[in-house]
């Protein structure tokens, strides 16, 4: 199943999304279920992060969020997981 991970930073927290961000990369890239991923911006800084995961179930999605090194860091205000489907 595709989820949709929709996060939003803390306030004032772009120091510790830089300082977190190569484990990030490095776990969206060697999870194995991450279809699309990006920075949510406003004009050019990062103030969240879009994650299309390609998973089993819900606890799957739940499990991948949890274990984020962003996640670990305290970076997100808010986390939003929302079963997606793909149309083009």
């Amino acid at each position: 199943m595709l989820v949709a991970l929709i996060a939003k930073d803390k306030e004032g927290a772009l120091q510790t999304r830089l300082d977190n961000r190569p484990a990030h990369v490095d776990y969206l890239k060697t999870s194995g279920v991450v279809s699309q991923a990006g920075p949510l911006l406003d004009g050019e800084t990062m103030i969240g992060s879009l994650v299309i995961l390609d998973v089993e179930d819900m606890a799957a999605a739940e499990a991948w969020a949890a274990n984020d090194p962003y996640a670990k860091a305290g970076l997100f205000q808010s986390v939003e997981l929302i079963p997606w489907k793909k149309v083009i």
